[in-house]
Parts: C-alpha cells; sequence; structure tokens
C-alpha cells in the first residue's frame, strides 16, 4: 500500500493516476473540502485528514509500505513551518513507526543552497536532513518548477497574448513534465538504483525564462506582448504588505527567490534521471500541447 499526500494537488494526484494504472494500492490523503472522488473513481482509498494533526498522519500510515510525500504549503493551505517542515516530520516519525519500506520526499530545487530569505527552501532542507538520518529507506526529489503551473498562464495568453515576466529573461529554468515528476516519484520504491539518493529533477531543456512565450507564440501563432517588471516590483510589494501581514511578507520572500535565481539542471543530470528511472523526460512544449490540445 503507498500512502500519498497531497494527492489532490497538481502532481499528487498525478501520482496516484500513475500508480492506480499499474494497479499499486493507493491510499491518498486528502482533506475534507477538497476534491477528491476523481482519485476514489480510479480505485483509490480517501484517507480524509489534516496533515497539521500527528494523529491523523499517524493513523494514515498504519498498514503501508511506501510513503510519497507530495504535499506543499503552497497547494495544501498552512505556512512552510506548519506544512512543509512539520507535518513531514510528523509523517516521517509515523513512517519509522509503522515499519515504512521506503520514504519519497518532494523537495524544490535549490533547497541546499541556504536562501535564508525563502521559508519554502529552508524547511524543505531541514526535512531532507532529518529524512536522510532517520534510519528509513529514502529518495529525495529536487524539482523545478513544474510544467502544470504554466497551463492557466497559457490559456490566459491564448486569449490575450499578455505574459508577464518578472525578473531577468535570461535566467534559466528545467521545467520538467509533472507527469514525470509523478512517474519518478511513484517508482523511485522499486528502483533500487534510487534509493537513498537525492536527484535534482527538471525536464531536458535549461529554458530562458524569456523563451516561455515564444513557446506560447508557438503553440497559438500569436504574437506576445511582452510585460516585463524587475524582481525589485517583489521587494516593493513586500514591504507594502509587511505592513499588515507580516507572514505573507515572509511566504514571499519563496517567490522572491524563485524569480531571482536560475533552477535548472545540468545535461549529467538529465542523463543520470532517463538511465536511473528508464525512460525519456518530455519537453515543456510537448507538455502543454498535451494538455491544450494544440
Amino acid at each position: 500500500m503507498y500512502l500519498v499526500t497531497g494527492a489532490t494537488g497538481s502532481l499528487g494526484k498525478r501520482v496516484v493516476r500513475y500508480l492506480r494504472e499499474q494497479q499499486q494500492p493507493v491510499r491518498a490523503f486528502v482533506r475534507l473540502n477538497s476534491r477528491y472522488g476523481d482519485l476514489e473513481q480510479r480505485g483509490a482509498q480517501a484517507f480524509i485528514g489534516d496533515l497539521g494533526h500527528e494523529r491523523d498522519i499517524q493513523k494514515a500510515c498504519q498498514g503501508v509500505s511506501y510513503v510519497i510525500s507530495a504535499h506543499g504549503s503552497n497547494s495544501d493551505g498552512g505556512t512552510a513551518q506548519s506544512i512543509d517542515y512539520r507535518a513531514n516530520i510528523d509523517l516521517i516519525d509515523a513512517a519509522k513507526a509503522n515499519g515504512i519500506q521506503h520514504f519519497v520526499f518532494i523537495s524544490v530545487l535549490g533547497s541546499d543552497r541556504g536562501y535564508d530569505d525563502a521559508p519554502v527552501f529552508k524547511a524543505k532542507r531541514a526535512v531532507e536532513q532529518y529524512l536522510e538520518t532517520s534510519g528509513l529507506n529514502y529518495t529525495i526529489l529536487r524539482p523545478s518548477g513544474f510544467a502544470s503551473s504554466l497551463i492557466p498562464l497559457a490559456e490566459r495568453y491564448q486569449q490575450t497574448g499578455l505574459y508577464l515576466l518578472i525578473g531577468d529573461p535570461q535566467t534559466r529554468s528545467s521545467i520538467v513534465s509533472t507527469d514525470d515528476l509523478a512517474r519518478i516519484a511513484a517508482t523511485a520504491p522499486q528502483i533500487d538504483a534510487a534509493k537513498n539518493i537525492v536527484f535534482a529533477v527538471g525536464g531536458p531543456q535549461a529554458l530562458e525564462r524569456g523563451e516561455i512565450p515564444k513557446i506560447f507564440q508557438n503553440l497559438f501563432d500569436r504574437e506576445p506582448i511582452l510585460i516585463n517588471p524587475p524582481v525589485l516590483a517583489i521587494d516593493g510589494l513586500r514591504n507594502l504588505l509587511g505592513m499588515f501581514n507580516p507572514e505573507l511578507k515572509a511566504a514571499l520572500g519563496t517567490l522572491r527567490t524563485l524569480l531571482a535565481h536560475e533552477f535548472y539542471c545540468t545535461s549529467d543530470e538529465v542523463e543520470r534521471l532517463q538511465t536511473t528511472f528508464g525512460f525519456q523526460l518530455e519537453t515543456l512544449e510537448s507538455f502543454l500541447r498535451r494538455y491544450l490540445s494544440v
């Protein structure tokens, strides 16, 4: 039995889907107010709980062999401290108590770079270190940006031609097919070469961010209207919001980090992924064509 947290998120639902296509038993950790009917229709067992409650986590881990932690504060609510850090620490402890065979943790590319102003990065790195010393078999995946997060932007571009690009257009990113990431996460417990290993996970191309609207132009045959404010615009917004909501100011530190730095995989890291997991990684344009039917 696999336990998948964040099972209604863009990654988690794909992990569940892939596992069920392989006829694997899955327990999907979901919130009561989330939409999980599709998961049940695929044959997954819905476990309704709250990642902020240690007792729910302990109960969810009972009778489970593998855990895939795919939740995050960006999609599951809460803060980096409560969801990205505390919930994962409790999940690791519960996994140990229940004799889990393998734990897959979805971290973030760059978690080891010491971005002090990015709460999610700090939380993910602390969980990585805790997992590495837990005694559990593990696989840590550090993905770059999810291709699925660009679908709403592409749909808006199709309607308006507008593309908002904050920061340097030459900043590089290896945006990963969310389906590829789900497949890697789902199969990692069964691959010996993935045991107790940390993988950088990105798509096969290190794209400059300014190339993304060009991909949209190819998809929709529409010239982009590019709006390109500097990263300093985020600083101004953070300072303004910080006067009223310090937590939101801290959360925007993660966004600023993502916009101000490069997050891409080297060709050797891409080759390592493809060799270990046995398939060719999908390009961003291919992913978007599949989902946008263009």
